[in-house]
């Protein structure tokens, strides 16, 4: 099972991802995540990526695509993996169909997260105490300024993405207002037609 989870930063995309992971043993490929271990690795890409991730900023295709195409092949993804945070834009949406046609590959479904992105500051506020809470750091892309950075980035770049893949009939939609368990209900229902 192959799957994209699209929608704005602090949608839910990552908590649903860890879901199906464990439920599909699928691998999450979260850009985010592999960009912050390159930057926590201080690999060349990580070095090249902090000053952008930092500044709010979205980093070049070019890292970003090269860094999925080698994470499909390892070996967890064997049996499908999710992106989450990938593609950001049609650019990138052309990039993945070249790849994934390229390894012989198809996406299965592509589920778009629907919320009110006028919450979701008060959500990423909420993640940002919990975690401080528990003692671990607080992203930096959790700062209010930073979040309404990228949203401003994803409302500019992003959202064109759901219209390429719903062109194509993947494009599935979900509240990701509701709450956790809710969500997770919507898109178990999802993936049993796909």
């Amino acid at each position: 099972m192959r799957l994209i989870l699209l929608g704005p930063p602090g949608a839910g995309k990552g908590t649903q991802a860890q879901r199906l992971v464990a439920r599909y043993g699928i691998a999450q490929l979260s850009t985010g995540d592999m960009l912050r271990e390159a930057v926590r690795n201080e690999t060349p890409i990580g070095l090249k990526a902090k000053a952008v991730m930092d500044a709010g900023q979205l980093v070049s295709d070019e890292i970003v695509i090269g860094i999925i195409s080698d994470r499909i092949d390892e070996a967890d993804c064997a049996k499908g993996f999710i992106l989450d945070g990938f593609p950001r834009t049609v650019a990138q949406a052309e990039a993945l169909d070249a790849i994934l046609g390229e390894k012989g590959l198809k996406l299965d479904a592509v589920i778009e997260f629907k919320v009110d992105q006028d919450k979701l500051v008060d959500r990423i506020l909420q993640r940002a105490r919990e975690t401080a809470a528990r003692g671990e750091p607080v992203r930096k892309d959790d700062d209010p300024e930073i979040f309404k950075t990228r949203l401003a980035a994803f409302n500019r770049d992003t959202a064109v993405v759901s219209p390429y893949y719903a062109d194509r009939g993947l494009l599935v939609a979900v509240d990701g207002m509701k709450p956790i368990d809710e969500v997770s209900s919507a898109i178990s229902d999802i993936l049993e037609t796909v």
